[in-house]
């Protein structure tokens, strides 16, 4: 089930605020490996690189992602999986690179049949992935690099659910909250993450 982040979250997140409705499923330990816990083990397989296609290896990706979309079926509102407007969070590659990896949106659509998934944001040009660079970029940055694809703005959501498979430190949520949010103003926007990443304090 969904627990939301709270003020004792709050410092692991550092770019949210306790305005922010973010939600999450598991706890991701950073640098501990794949073998530290079922989670690790989980986000390990999830995030494969798509290179690996073909490899008898991808099988688990593709066994991720089908679980992922079960795990957030049972954990939301069917209410919600009825009338809600999926976003999910870009990968560091766009779209036009060979390595860009569509496994969020592959998620949601395993949520359930004909729910509403809208690849709503774009990046520009593909970026390192935060976990390859020193200094994470931070939300205006990654705003920067991002613009909605009006092709797929109609209808007006009645609600926004952003989708990630890590909370980091927030600077995407943010980014996106922010653009999402001039775009379609006054529609509640919220965070749906299956693991938030946890401090390696040992």
């Amino acid at each position: 089930m969904f627990t939301k982040i709270d003020e004792l979250h709050l410092p692991d997140h550092y770019h949210l605020d306790g305005s922010d409705a973010c939600y999450f499923i598991g706890e991701y330990t950073a640098g501990r490996g794949f073998a530290h816990s079922d989670t690790n083990q989980f986000i390990y397989n999830l995030k494969k690189s798509v290179d690996r296609r073909g490899l008898p290896e991808y099988r688990h990706k593709e066994a991720a992602i089908v679980q992922a979309g079960r795990v957030l079926r049972s954990s939301l509102n069917p209410e919600f999986i009825r009338r809600g407007t999926f976003v999910p969070i870009p990968p560091s590659c766009a779209e036009d690179d060979p390595l860009y990896d569509d496994r969020i949106a592959e998620v949601i659509r395993a949520i359930a049949p004909q729910i509403d998934v809208r690849k709503l944001i774009r990046q520009v040009v593909s970026t390192p992935g935060a976990h390859l660079v020193q200094n994470r970029p931070g939300p205006r940055q990654l705003y920067e690099n991002y613009q909605i694809d009006e092709s797929l703005a109609f209808p007006t959501p009645s609600a926004i659910a952003i989708v990630d498979d890590v909370l980091t430190t927030g600077a995407h949520y943010k980014a996106i909250q922010r653009i999402l949010q001039e775009r379609f103003p006054g529609v509640p926007v919220s965070g749906l993450f299956l693991a938030r990443r946890v401090p390696n304090t040992e």
